[in-house]
């Protein structure tokens, strides 16, 4: 008997044993998904995609743009699929991989034919400033966007125990890719020189924001003033200073190298935008938010959406060939690669995922142009909508049928045509008619009509993407190639050429390979991308393909 007892005993142990080893087994075998600790969003707002080459042996080894060329994988022929081509659209399509024809937002503003006026992108009524003087500048939501970021769909993914930022100099850089559910986005104070939000997200600023704002580090940036980095004789990529067809936003009297902004010093903090500082503000932003968030710490993976503002300002006032742009990007590259150092110590090197673009490119100067015997001219729009005001009221019987000239397209009042029993293809022809009669317009038309349209499909097909029926106007006119909608000094972007539309796309860190892509990719398609690598559904919006072959 006591045999048997000790050999049940022993076979009782024996299978406890068994059980708890298959059940250590199975927990053991249990696989976490595998993500990056950080996303990185980053978006140079006007960066065209030459710049990545045009200034290449002047960007540091160990700077930012060198170390994602370099080290990671850039798709070179990136477009952006639809027209407009502006902030609002870029920061928006990016983030959601959608077209404003889906996602709603068609330009930086617009005529909204429901609401009867302009409505701008980010604009929300309902809510007001936290952080600053209440006002306008604050009072900003996502609520005018009609479907989710790839931000959103992380904090669904994991029933929103993921954090995601936004910042930027420009509301709509910072609040429209951080998306509806983000826990902050946060924007520039033009008149405090502090960086604000709106309660939409919260009722008070968080202690690091604060404490970032007592700082006043636009009066210590403002004292440094701007000098080149260099001896300016070395900047052989760019026109020389001071040229007449470059805009002075520093005043009449700061016609070039060095610029002082000492009298800037508590009085005016919206100059800051429009200087290689408003990126350095915008680092200091990011890296407290890192700090304060605790950003990247925890297998949770955090979305940081950061958007440089300040190459857009720098770029509009001085154009593309300017020593200021050069300048700006050499300080950004610089700049850039002491962020990814911080990241590589606090949140580890491979564990956070980067991707670099821009919202859209830029034209260059068109008096520049012409002095080097380019095609281009600035074009004024007003002048051509007063001009026909008094045309239709002969034709028509009404000289108020035009309420808007938004993002290329002239918006007509619908309820006044219908009370007026006028015919509204009649009009629309015969304003496109009077359009293209005129020298810079290449092509107007009635833009229900566009699939229509005799014109090259991928320009057809970019209007129609940017196309949305209660956000857009009804006839659409497209400028030369190289004209601009602006004046004499200065430059803009907003239509389907390359210029406007061709920019960079790298990706850099957890998840990447390193190389080069050749093929055409799309603006549309990084959000998808980032979709795959996280393994989490798609944008609600989403009309982006995955680019493979940026994936290990």
């Amino acid at each position: 008997m006591p045999l048997i007892c000790g050999m049940k005993k022993l076979s009782c142990l024996t299978a406890l044993i068994f059980s708890l080893t298959v059940l250590f087994a199975q927990t053991s075998s249990r696989k976490t998904i595998d993500r990056p600790r950080l996303v990185v969003g980053i978006v140079v707002d006007q960066m065209r995609w030459d710049f990545l080459y045009r200034y290449y042996d002047r960007y540091q080894v160990n700077g930012g743009f060198r170390r994602m060329l370099d080290k990671g994988f850039s798709c070179e022929n990136t477009f952006i699929p639809y027209a407009p081509t502006v902030t609002a659209c870029g920061h928006t399509c990016i983030y959601t991989g959608s077209m404003p024809a889906i996602h709603g937002i068609t330009g930086n503003a617009w005529y909204d034919r429901s609401q009867r006026r302009s409505v701008y992108c980010t604009e929300d009524t309902s809510v007001h400033t936290v952080g600053g003087a209440e006002g306008a500048n604050g009072r900003q939501s996502p609520r005018n966007l009609l479907v989710s970021t790839i931000c959103d769909e992380l904090k669904l993914a994991t029933n929103f125990r993921s954090k995601v930022i936004g910042i930027a100099i420009k509301d709509r850089g910072g609040i429209l890719p951080a998306g509806h559910t983000a826990n902050a986005a946060y924007w520039y104070d033009s008149r405090s020189g502090n960086w604000i939000t709106s309660d939409y997200y919260m009722q008070q600023l968080p202690a690091w924001v604060q404490s970032l704002n007592n700082k006043k580090l636009p009066d210590a940036y403002y004292a440094k003033g701007w000098n080149t980095l260099y001896p300016i004789n070395t900047y052989v990529q760019s026109t020389t200073d001071e040229k007449v067809y470059e805009s002075k936003p520093f005043g009449a009297d700061a016609k070039g190298f060095p610029y002082n902004f000492s009298k800037y010093v508590g009085t005016n903090y919206g100059i800051l935008a429009t200087t290689p500082y408003g990126n350095s503000f915008t680092f200091d932003m990011a890296r407290a938010a890192v700090e304060g968030e605790m950003l990247g710490r925890d297998s949770i993976t955090d979305i940081l959406a950061v958007s440089f503002s300040s190459p857009d300002y720098i770029g509009h006032s001085f154009g593309p060939n300017s020593i200021e742009v050069e300048d700006t990007y050499l300080r950004l590259d610089r700049e850039l690669g002491e962020f990814f150092r911080y990241l590589d110590a606090k949140v580890g090197a491979g564990q956070y995922l980067a991707f670099l673009s821009a919202d859209h490119g830029v034209a260059h100067i068109p008096g520049f142009m012409q002095e080097y015997k380019l095609p281009g001219k600035a074009m004024d729009e007003a002048p051509f909508m007063a001009e026909m005001a008094p045309l239709l009221k002969q034709q028509f019987g009404s000289d108020k049928l035009i309420v808007s000239s938004y993002n290329y397209q002239v918006h007509l009042d619908h309820r006044l045509i219908d009370s007026l029993k006028i015919d509204l293809k009649a009009v629309k022809k015969w304003i496109a008619a009077y359009l293209e009669k005129k020298e810079p317009i290449a092509r107007a038309f009635d833009i229900d009509e566009v699939m229509l349209e005799p014109m090259p499909q991928k320009v057809r097909e970019m209007i129609a993407n940017g196309y949305n029926p209660n956000r857009n106007g009804d006839v659409q006119f497209i400028l030369k190639p190289h004209y601009i909608d602006g004046w004499n000094t200065g430059t803009t972007h907003g239509l389907w050429n390359p210029y406007d539309a061709h920019i960079p796309l790298l990706w850099y860190g957890w998840g990447v390979k390193t190389g080069k892509l050749n093929r055409e990719v799309y603006m549309s398609d990084i959000a998808p991308t980032l979709a795959a690598m996280l393994k989490i559904q798609m944008p609600g919006g989403s009309v982006g393909n995955v680019i493979v072959e940026v994936m290990k």
